[in-house]
């Protein structure tokens, strides 16, 4: 009964330290005709984990999960992270997004972006305490997240106030970044610009041809022996920031292949503790 009782406890525990809530309170931008009668699922929300007071760093997370565009692994790559994110002193935000689809959406390919651009705002606007706000995204989350860091200039919502749509630092753990054939996740491409896009719909979506000296300090994940993501996504997305001179590093596998989450079972390494390092040392 004991047992029980300390369960139940940690249940509730767990239950009030997060809250979800919907991303848009009236129209959602973007949507089609028939968006009202599919919306369900589709309805973009955040789901708010917030630390103790005792170790509050005042720095929040968007955390961003993958699934190719296709659906989104809201577990394994968004609430885990959340709750080690929260266990040391940090804010998070797991952000279920819109999935790109002509059924919902006047036009797919900024659906997502506009989600990711609202849960800043926010994030930001709700918490005007905050030091900092970063983003973490996995696979297509770190497409979608490696998006947000470099069209923070131009608002695909309406943002009277001017908040700052700009992710202070990212996480970019085996992301997609170019949607180039030679290198790209042939599913999450075809999912958020379509099978035939024009070459400039596909350098526009390719993050590492959209970097400036204004994009923010970046964390790489990625295993050598990824076959549905490349890590020459990584690459590219480096050798621009490098270019740009903008900070960053990779914590790279030798195996683990792909969507590993937190724990590549192949290695004894953790890259969440070496994310967390990093993070320490941003001024």
């Amino acid at each position: 009964m004991k047992t029980i009782l300390m369960i139940l406890c940690a249940l509730i525990s767990l239950a009030k330290a997060q809250e979800a809530i919907n991303l848009y309170q009236d129209s959602i931008p973007n949507a089609a005709d028939k968006a009202q009668a599919l919306l369900g699922k589709n309805t973009p929300k955040l789901f708010i984990y917030t630390p103790d007071k005792n170790i509050a760093k005042n720095i929040a997370v968007l955390v961003i999960p993958g699934g190719g565009y296709s659906h989104i692994a809201m577990d394994h790559e968004g609430h885990a992270v959340a709750k080690e994110l929260v266990k040391n002193g940090y804010a998070a935000y797991v952000l279920q997004y819109r999935l790109p689809s002509p059924n919902i959406m006047r036009d797919k390919s900024i659906g997502p972006l506009q989600d990711a651009q609202r849960a800043m705002q926010l994030i930001r606007s709700s918490n005007p305490q905050l030091k900092k706000v970063g983003v973490i995204g996995f696979s297509a989350g770190g497409h979608l997240a490696s998006t947000l860091m470099t069209k923070f200039k131009k608002a695909y919502i309406a943002n009277p106030s001017h908040v700052s749509l700009r992710p202070d630092f990212a996480g970019l753990i085996y992301p997609v970044i170019s949607m180039q054939n030679d290198v790209t996740h042939k599913g999450s491409k075809i999912n958020l610009i379509g099978e035939n896009p024009s070459e400039e719909v596909v350098r526009l979506f390719s993050s590492d041809l959209q970097v400036s000296s204004e994009v923010c300090p970046t964390f790489f994940v990625h295993a050598k022996d990824d076959t549905a993501v490349p890590i020459e996504n990584s690459y590219r997305m480096m050798t621009a920031l490098d270019k740009a001179n903008v900070p960053n590093t990779l914590y790279v596998f030798d195996e683990g292949g792909h969507g590993f989450g937190l724990i590549n079972k192949t290695s004894e390494k953790k890259w969440f503790d070496a994310f967390l390092s990093w993070l320490s040392t941003l001024n």
